[in-house]
């Protein structure tokens, strides 16, 4: 990348048994490292609501301005990383923290039903799979907060969006563990954003 970027990164807040939502701690902790010296982190917490989730998103792509956005959610029981590739428009029917559900249980009646990252998600996985590491593709993001925080910046964002799901068990779900793995995946993204043979 040229001069210096923004590169949003975004966790959850509370949700039921984590008082401290693991993907907020995540994003705290990529604050701290850093992604490079030509990228400034802008970190924010997402609530676990429909409603909330998608104003602040389009207040962050109308204000920021970023480059590239990151959504961290968490997948309980997974022990992996997964890299996701798409955002999906409809089918939100569970219930947020407020007890709520997104009008006619979509992000937006006017959008497609399935949005992509400009991202080779799969490219990226297999990078890693290669070294050894738990990173896997996920063509599925489970139309939860998660995919509709993600369906809503690849709207916005024309596709410079992200979204891992973090795991909560096994050696990945420590911090000391996760953050300087999601820094090398987060780099990975930005570096294929500028040249999209580097991961193909």
């Amino acid at each position: 990348m040229t001069g210096r970027e923004t590169v949003v990164v975004t966790g959850f807040g509370p949700f039921r048994q984590f008082l401290v939502n693991p993907s907020w701690r995540a994003a705290q902790g990529l604050e701290s490292v850093g992604l490079g010296e030509q990228v400034d982190v802008y970190i924010k917490e997402l609530p676990v609501s429909y409603v909330k989730t998608q104003q602040i998103i389009a207040e962050i792509w109308k204000t920021l301005k970023p480059k590239f956005a990151v959504h961290l959610g968490i997948a309980r029981g997974s022990s992996v990383v997964m890299l996701e590739q798409t955002g999906n428009n409809s089918g939100y029917r569970d219930k947020d923290v407020c007890g709520l559900c997104p009008e006619g249980h979509c992000c937006t009646d006017k959008g497609p039903e399935r949005l992509c990252s400009v991202i080779n998600m799969r490219a990226v996985s297999k990078q890693f799979k290669k070294a050894g590491m738990d990173v896997i593709y996920s063509g599925d993001a489970g139309r939860y907060l998660c995919d509709f925080a993600y369906y809503c910046s690849l709207d916005h964002g024309q596709g410079r969006a992200a979204l891992i799901h973090l795991p909560t068990s096994g050696g990945l779900a420590s911090a000391d563990t996760l953050v300087p793995l999601l820094q090398t995946v987060i780099q990975t993204m930005l570096g294929q954003l500028v040249d999209p043979s580097l991961t193909v």
